[in-house]
């Protein structure tokens, strides 16, 4: 499977199946063990970016993107502490329910802006560009265009999380990949840490802080890296 078909394959699951799977995931209703326990892990991802950005003391003068946003678990907590937010996805239907669960959270306005945009057509100039659980969908030719794209894009800050390849790690998913069912719907990669930081390091971002969220079924390594 080449790059553009790992594209097409994730557009079209997280528009269909894969749409009804992950809001369930990313909600508050009943789920299985297997799911609260993906949900507990990603909430844990995102309180850790919201942590550090609430850390600096200047979210009221920052603007924000928010590439890959889904359900709006990130945009919508950062708009609610006063940043501007552009939040972006490349499914319309994750967009669409991002919007409602803003329009209940915050009552209507333009903030967050939800677009329906894959990242290599993201536009614009933001402090902070921010790409959670998204390059796990991706091989590392391709996380390495995205990050490059999204460097462009960031005045300030970059932060990124992927799924981190060690041997623990990568046997676990050689062992999940041994149970194929309909929730095997994308390819999910792993990325060296190194790599990655290369990435950021080849872009003009040096890595500044760096956390990790693993759980049974969960695991990301998330690095905040500045320009300069």
């Amino acid at each position: 499977m080449n790059t553009l078909d790992d594209k097409i394959v994730v557009k079209d699951y997280f528009n269909a199946t894969g749409f009804d799977r992950w809001r369930r995931i990313y909600g508050d209703g009943e789920v299985n063990k297997v799911q609260l326990d993906i949900r507990n892990g990603h909430q844990q991802t995102v309180d850790t970016v919201l942590s550090w950005l609430k850390a600096d003391d200047n979210l009221t003068s920052l603007s924000i993107c928010d590439a890959g946003c889904g359900v709006g678990s990130l945009s919508i907590p950062l708009a609610e502490a006063g940043a501007k937010v552009f939040a972006s996805d490349i499914s319309e239907k994750m967009v669409g329910e991002a919007t409602e669960r803003a329009k209940t959270t915050l009552g209507h306005g333009n903030n967050p802006i939800f677009i329906v945009q894959d990242l290599e057509h993201l536009s614009g100039s933001y402090h902070t560009v921010i790409c959670l659980d998204v390059l796990i969908h991706y091989p590392q030719d391709k996380a390495a265009e995205m990050i490059g794209h999204l460097a462009k894009l960031a005045e300030s800050r970059l932060i990124v999380s992927f799924a981190p390849k060690t041997l623990c790690y990568s046997l676990l998913k050689k062992i999940g990949e041994l149970f194929p069912g309909p929730s095997k719907t994308t390819r999910a990669y792993l990325h060296r840490e190194a790599d990655i930081v290369k990435i950021l390091e080849d872009n003009g971002f040096s890595v500044q802080r760096s956390a990790m969220t693993s759980t049974r079924f969960y695991f990301s390594r998330i690095l905040e890296a500045t320009r300069g």
